[in-house]
């Protein structure tokens, strides 16, 4: 009798191996993937604030209409950071709590319509189209 390779047991009922470490390193490999997306959402986050803080002390030390208009847009921009690694940080949260759940159950993860790395570039384009555009007019 042959393994049965949906449940990782062989003929005696015991776990096979090769199919508890094959799960061990999917798992792993989730911690690392989310663990990329908390180290993206910092970073946007950081950013975004740094943003605001540095145009916060150009205002500071020459107060002039030009650099008023920087750091409102440097406000708006930096806003637009944070909030774009805060909803990175929730949907990895959530879609690490989901293919979590999944591989306990035993079930094969399915893969999103619209990844969040996709998502992600997306908006961090429309970000960067807005931030030219304010910068060019």
């Amino acid at each position: 009798m042959s393994p049965a390779p949906e449940s990782g047991r062989g003929a005696e009922g015991r776990a096979d191996p090769r199919v508890e470490f094959a799960r061990l390193r999917t798992s792993l490999a989730l911690d690392r993937t989310t663990l990329a997306w908390i180290r993206t959402a910092l970073t946007f986050a950081s950013f975004g604030l740094g943003m605001i803080g540095f145009f916060r002390s150009v205002v500071q030390a020459r107060p002039t209409p030009e650099s008023e208009e920087l750091h409102r847009f440097a406000i708006g921009l930096g806003v637009s950071l944070l909030l774009l690694g805060l909803g990175a940080l929730v949907v990895a949260a959530a879609d690490h709590w989901r293919t979590a759940r999944a591989l306990r159950r035993g079930e094969t993860p399915g893969v999103p319509t619209l990844p969040l790395t996709v998502a992600v570039a997306v908006l961090t384009a429309l970000c960067c189209l807005y931030g030219l555009w304010v910068v060019l007019h």
